[in-house]
């Protein structure tokens, strides 16, 4: 690439340096500078007199003699407070190479030279042109005018340790050494001015002949690390890179090179010469040679600076500046401007790549890229050129709001250039719920169904939220896309709903049902059930009966409970009938709560039903139910049931189930079942005799019932002779059959005889003839106690309000009710007492309280002769 297309900034501040009092730097202003070198904080300059100057930051400076006649050339390490200079104490003799020591300083501050060594390469002296060394001081490399570069290497500061030998010779003279230490291989690159060489040392060297061209002093220089450390060759055509063992680039420069310098990582400093007749002129008239500097920066492709300097000596790097040394021995400093400076100056002129790649060089935190591409992506923009903007946005993407850049795009309705970017935030795990919503969107809009396939239906990590993408695809009617989704992420909720409520594919849902874990699957039948046994039911019934009838879940979830899935079967009786029955065959006797549950759809079917044959078979299974023995179904809820839909058997049967047999009579009486009215009584008179008195005041009633009443008051006569305990009960008194009978014409005489006969053995005659009360003699109307006690009507109710009662023996009678019921407490404290006693640990405390509350006192009664009255008497 021609320079003339980089373009060009000012990214470095130029000034004169000046001391504390802000007058120029004139301290060098009489020394005749032969060379100059930098490093370890401070500037050094060799004269023609021997003399070397350092100069300090704060610009001080102090000298000391190092050489009788001059220096030569000087080299700084950069790790070691060593200086190396090559100078003649004498004229005509062979240069030394001194080596000082700034880290031991005499009483005056001079350093001390701690290596002092000729260099002898031939017959006479030659002049030295060409320094390099490690920073190690394992090697050091010197060129000389005769074509010939002599190696150092050992430990070059001890003399006995330090060996020498010539490793090029040749008849041009060398311009240029460099040494370069890379893969534990130490290469050394000579430039001469016909030839570019590199020499890999080793016990046999190895020779690349790298161009046949060569160079001028001072007119090579290696590159930093970041740049490979390449050799950089400046000629007038152009500027030429060599890696050790074959050319580079070459970046094309005209001018007239006079030397090159490198700092810090990318920038390369080229000083040219140039003459003009309209420069100044000297004191003598001649005219004053110019040099440009000119700064390039090699990784950005720009130059950072260019300024014309008239007469420079040297330019020196310390201090992170660039120190130009002129020819009246001021200095100038070029002093980088920040980053951030430097960017300014590129967005004022739009030059937003330049900016980014800027910033990448200098190492530019991801943040700070982050604002240069949104403000590229802003410019192009506003050019209109969205895809080179949408190409800026997705570089900002984690550090700049994804609202920002959607709002842009959805305003310019740029649909495309949306979905590129939503797509780069999903890939980098950057969207929320709605980015996706709005990806789908955008796809859906396009109908773009391949986009739609490779987001969704792909095997790779899903990074986007599942659920929102189950709702968009749904809502746009790709329910393929959202099974896929639900499925893979088992969402089992969103693919039933999807086939059951969209696409309608029962048998899918349903298979999907069968799939699913034990627990699942019944959680989702429990849900689902119901819409899929209104388009599946035999299928979803079938299921059901063998889900539930397992002997245990295959993977081992928790067994099945029938009575959770009775809900699913509401408006589908015959279904429930169905999976009923099998349950009951399959696992023996159903639960309380399914026997119920079966016993009501028999009869509710059955009322339902116009078919004989169908019918009949339910009132049978109905039946069947009752009957069996280990059937849990409970009775009075059977019983409402059965009343309900007017199921007389059932009812008959519930009632002598439950041994309700005045129930029963009514029933029947309600039913005018005559014939089954005497048969209750026969069968269960003995056990209930008031189903006599029931059934004899019923048909009593019954006029027309002569046959039927002749029957029943025959059956009381014979129980009335052979069950004369009746009369104790009262059940059955005279004067109560008469009433009864008095009011049917079939009722004869003769058998009311029977019954007035039977009770006549019985009766009491009073003969009392004074008051109980007055003592006077008795009158009517007077009243008569089976207690032989009797009382005129007045004395009587003067006497007590009880209409039933002696007023002589209710004292008595009522201490004797009150002795009874007293004995039934203590029975239930004796209970208690029990219990509590084996529960107790302190058996004795219990025995105790219990005595003093009573409980084992006696009752008993005793007569008193002399009154002829019963006494309560407590022992």
């Amino acid at each position: 690439m021609a320079l003339l297309q980089w373009r060009r900034f000012t990214f470095f501040n130029k000034e004169q340096v000046k001391d504390e009092n802000g007058a120029t730097f004139d301290k060098l202003k009489d020394v005749r500078i032969s060379t100059c070198a930098s490093g370890r904080g401070q500037l050094l300059f060799g004269d023609n007199e021997g003399t070397v100057y350092v100069v300090s930051r704060e610009l001080n400076c102090f000298l000391f003699r190092a050489y009788d006649i001059c220096i030569v050339l000087m080299h700084q390490l950069k790790s070691r407070n060593i200086l190396i200079t090559i100078g003649l104490d004498q004229i005509n003799v062979y240069p030394l190479i001194k080596m000082w020591d700034f880290d031991k300083l005499d009483d005056c501050g001079i350093p001390a030279c701690c290596r002092s060594m000729p260099m002898v390469v031939d017959k006479t002296p030659v002049p030295v042109t060409c320094l390099s060394a490690l920073d190690s001081l394992s090697h050091l490399a010197i060129g000389f005018a005769n074509g010939s570069v002599v190696l150092l290497h050992g430990d070059v500061m001890i003399e006995k340790y330090c060996k020498s030998r010539v490793v090029h010779s040749d008849r041009y003279p060398v311009t240029g050494v460099v040494l370069k230490k890379s893969d534990k291989q130490i290469v050394v690159f000579i430039a001469t001015t016909d030839s570019i060489i590199s020499y890999i040392i080793s016990h046999k060297d190895h020779k690349t002949m790298l161009s046949a061209e060569g160079c001028q002093l001072r007119c090579s220089i290696l590159s930093s690390p970041l740049q490979e450390q390449q050799l950089v060759v400046a000629r007038n055509e152009a500027l030429y890179f060599f890696q050790t063992d074959e050319r580079g680039p070459c970046l094309a420069f005209t001018g007239e090179k006079v030397f090159l310098r490198w700092f810090r990582n990318s920038y390369l400093i080229v000083v040219s010469k140039e003459t003009k007749a309209s420069l100044p002129r000297s004191a003598g008239g001649t005219v004053r040679s110019t040099y440009m500097l000119t700064i390039y920066d090699i990784v950005n492709k720009l130059i950072a600076f260019s300024a014309p300097f008239v007469e420079i000596t040297d330019v020196l790097i310390e201090w992170g500046s660039v120190y130009v040394v002129l020819g009246d021995n001021t200095i100038c400093s070029l002093d980088e401007k920040d980053l951030q400076n430097k960017l300014d100056i590129l967005f004022k002129k739009n030059f937003y790549s330049m900016a980014v790649s800027l910033a990448k060089s200098q190492n530019y935190d991801a943040e700070g890229l982050a604002d240069i591409f949104t403000q590229y992506g802003d410019h192009l923009y506003g050019k209109g050129d969205y895809d080179g903007a949408i190409s800026q946005y997705l570089k900002t993407i984690r550090y700049l709001e994804p609202s920002y850049v959607i709002r842009k795009f959805l305003d310019a309705q740029r649909i495309h250039n949306l979905t590129l970017y939503l797509e780069e935030l999903h890939e980098q795990q950057s969207a929320n719920s709605d980015h996706t919503t709005l990806l789908l969107n955008c796809y859906t809009k396009l109908k773009d169904v391949n986009k739609l396939d490779q987001f969704i239906m792909t095997d790779k990590e899903l990074n986007f939220d599942v659920e929102t993408a189950i709702k968009v695809c749904r809502q746009a009617g790709y329910y393929k896309h959202a099974t896929y989704l639900a499925r893979r992420c088992k969402m089992h909720d969103w693919y039933l709903k999807i086939h059951l409520e969209d696409t309608k594919d029962y048998d899918n849902a349903l298979g999907y049902i069968k799939r699913l874990p034990s627990d699942e699957a019944q959680s989702k039948l429990k849900k689902y059930g119901k819409m899929l046994i209104t388009f599946k039911p035999k299928e979803i019934t079938d299921f059901l009966k063998t889900f539930c009838t397992r002997a245990k879940s295959p993977d081992g979830g928790k067994k099945t409970s029938p009575e959770s899935f009775i809900h699913i079967f509401i408006n589908h009786n015959k279904q429930l009938i169905e999976f009923l029955e099998h349950l009951m065959r399959a696992q023996g006797p159903l639960p309380t709560s399914l026997c119920n549950t079966l016993l009501e759809l028999y009869l509710e079917e059955m009322d339902k039903e116009n078919d004989t044959a169908v019918k009949s078979k339910l009132e049978k299974d109905a039946i069947s139910l009752l009957t069996n023995h280990e059937a849990r179904y409970n009775v009075d809820h059977a019983m409402v049931l059965a009343q309900m839909h007017n199921f007389r058997k059932a009812v008959l049967y519930l009632f002598k189930k439950a041994q309700l047999y005045q129930p029963i009579l009514r029933y029947q009486m309600e039913g005018n079942c005559y014939s089954d009215i005497i048969a209750l009584c026969k069968e269960f008179g003995n056990n209930d005799p008031s189903l006599w008195t029931q059934a004899l005041t019923y048909f009593a009633d019954k006029e027309n019932c002569k046959d039927h009443v002749a029957e029943v008051l025959s059956h009381i006569l014979i129980f009335l002779n052979y069950c004369l305990h009746i009369e104790k009960r009262n059940l059955l008194p005279p004067l109560f059959v008469i009433q009864a009978l008095a009011r049917n014409s079939t009722a004869t005489v003769s058998i009311i005889k029977g019954i007035v006969l039977l009770n006549v053995h019985s009766a009491k005659i009073f003969q009392a003839s004074k008051c109980n009360g007055c003592g006077k003699d008795l009158d009517l109307p007077a009243i008569h106690f089976l207690c032989e006690h009797s009382f005129h009507l007045m004395c009587y109710e003067s006497y007590t309000d009880a209409e039933s009662e002696c007023p002589l023996c209710s004292p008595d009678y009522r201490k004797i009710t009150e002795a009874i019921q007293a004995q039934q407490q203590v029975k239930g404290l004796h209970e208690q007492f029990h219990q509590q006693l084996e529960r107790s640990t302190d058996s004795f405390s219990v025995v105790s309280e219990y005595f003093g509350r009573g409980v084992f006192n006696k009752i008993t009664l005793v007569a008193d002769k002399q009154n002829n009255r019963d006494h309560l008497r407590r022992t």
